[in-house]
């Protein structure tokens, strides 16, 4: 590869393996940078411990898509340069600022892909900082990489395909759910009907999950709102309203999260221009459907550039692999793209009848309690908010930002800016979007004191 050409691939998930197998395709040696150990991304994240777990006790039913995945990473791992459990903390003028350890240094670089994927949407609600409380991610996460569950009686809440995915992966592992949580009406769920025809694999698939978590005894509820998770050292109950009436279950460990959001930060540093996604209730980098941004050279796929799942992500990546090729002068295969564009409009248009089967719980940000900590970094609560719209007139996030430090702790926003942007919106009468996003600073996660004090290291 000659030093004009020098592409750097931000994430080993699906999209950035297979952008990758593109252009290793090609003759090119990417450079491709990852926060995991491993490839596979958080969705075919790998054991961190040997085990006997078979790939179908990992992942189930994608279970050959998670081991394609792998072996694809590993044929070509000889052909790219892979940076493993490195974090990209910021971009600027075509270089990378990478950590890894307590080592720092810069990457230079000719294109940009940036396959950051998603993290959970959080809203918060009394008791969500209870230990033993986790992200639906989170709760995967434990099972997937370090083989144990979250706890011995646990219960999942919220809304979205992953609530149903992940319960079920714990009834396959041996756990005790407790229940499982929706948000979303069961009147809802009737969407996925109009679903069958597009796609009948994924919804069958879905409702196959539903029917053996109800026929191992687990009890699945619609139409919850969530009101408390009882204890202090530790989760001893979680208290719901539904239709009028509260219940309350013990259980030790919760599971929950409202859909993903994506992880925007670096293209936000790159200085790609954004634009507000009402589907997906955020702001998300505006892209063309080769995924080329609005800063020439730099490319988005995956989650990070819309949540459309897995399948999506791997199309997403090959088709920006493409675009890259391409914009680099590079022949490519014209029918090729043909297919992958086909088939990504298909799962997009799809995504519309899994948002109306698992909606965003509108009440939340104007039924939540003054006293419940948003921002949980700087200790910030809903109605520190409130009181910012009605004594300051805040009607804008960067500002209320300012005011009150939502978002400037460790998590940067990641945790928090999802649910004050909603809380904001409600509070002053507004529409989502016109309450902006939070702008990104660097570094996009702490950075270990060593790195700050020795500055760039070689």
């Amino acid at each position: 590869m000659s030093d004009a050409l020098r592409p750097l691939i931000v994430g080993a998930g699906p999209a950035g393996i297979r952008a990758a197998q593109t252009l290793v395709g090609a003759g090119i040696r990417p450079i491709v940078v990852d926060e995991a150990p491993s490839g596979g991304g958080q969705i075919y994240r790998q054991r961190l411990v040997p085990d006997e777990r078979s790939p179908q006790d990992l992942y189930g039913s994608e279970a050959a898509k998670a081991t394609a995945l792998h072996e694809t990473f590993a044929q070509i791992r000889d052909r790219i340069d892979y940076l493993p459990e490195t974090l990209v903390w910021n971009v600027r003028d075509k270089a990378a600022d990478v950590a890894t350890g307590n080592r720092t240094r810069r990457i230079s670089f000719s294109h940009l892909i940036l396959a950051t994927g998603a993290t959970d949407r959080v809203l918060p609600f009394h008791g969500w900082t209870t230990p033993g409380v986790f992200t639906l991610g989170g709760s995967q996460i434990a099972l997937k990489s370090q083989g144990c569950a979250i706890g011995e009686q646990v219960v999942f809440l919220g809304s979205g395909p992953l609530l149903y995915l992940v319960a079920w992966q714990y009834v396959k592992a041996g756990a005790k759910v407790a229940a499982v949580l929706d948000t979303a009406p069961f009147s809802a769920k009737l969407h996925l009907l109009r679903g069958l025809l597009a796609q009948p694999a994924v919804v069958l698939r879905g409702f196959r999950y539903a029917a053996e978590l109800m026929a191992r005894g687990v009890p699945v509820q619609f139409g919850v709102q969530p009101v408390q998770i009882e204890g202090r050292a530790r989760v001893e109950g979680i208290v719901w309203r539904e239709r009028g009436r509260e219940h309350r279950l013990a259980c030790d460990a919760v599971g929950y999260g409202f859909a993903l959001r994506s992880e925007t930060q670096l293209a936000d540093l790159a200085g790609c221009r954004f634009i507000f996604d009402a589907r997906d209730r955020a702001w998300r980098p505006e892209r063309d459907m080769a995924g080329r941004t609005s800063v020439p050279g730099i490319y988005i796929a995956g989650d990070g550039a819309g949540i459309a799942g897995a399948d999506a992500a791997e199309l997403a990546g090959e088709r920006v692999g493409l675009t890259l090729l391409e914009d680099a002068g590079f022949s490519v295969d014209r029918a090729r793209i043909s297919v992958l564009e086909r088939r990504l409009a298909a799962i997009h248009r799809f995504r519309d009848v899994l948002e109306a089967a698992f909606p965003f719980p509108d009440p939340w940000a104007s039924s939540i309690a003054d006293d419940v900590t948003l921002c949980r970094c700087e200790e910030i609560s809903v109605g520190h908010v409130r009181a910012a719209v009605r004594d300051q007139g805040v009607f804008e996030l960067n500002r209320l930002k300012a005011l009150t430090r939502v978002g400037m702790g460790r998590c940067q926003g990641r945790m928090c800016g999802s649910a004050a942007a909603e809380v904001l919106a409600t509070a002053c009468g507004q529409s989502l979007d016109s309450v902006g996003r939070l702008r990104a600073q660097p570094p996009i996660k702490p950075l270990p004191l060593e790195i700050a004090a020795d500055g760039e290291a070689a």
